[in-house]
């Protein structure tokens, strides 16, 4: 997944914009910041666009 990698070379409390167009990141999304310890602090739906804001932990 892209979003680990990025995640890595993030510093903590840098936030991350994710834009994705698969519907079934509604459910990996905040599973994935939860298990790792990251914020997920604002989720968008514009249409088919699925939009996390993700603060680094």
């Amino acid at each position: 997944m892209m979003l680990h990698g990025a995640v890595r070379e993030a510093s903590s409390n840098n936030v991350l914009k994710v834009i994705a167009t698969d519907p079934s990141t509604a459910r990996d999304i905040p599973k994935f910041c939860q298990f790792l310890g990251h914020e997920l602090f604002l989720t968008e739906q514009h249409d088919d666009l699925y939009v996390y804001f993700i603060r680094c932990g």
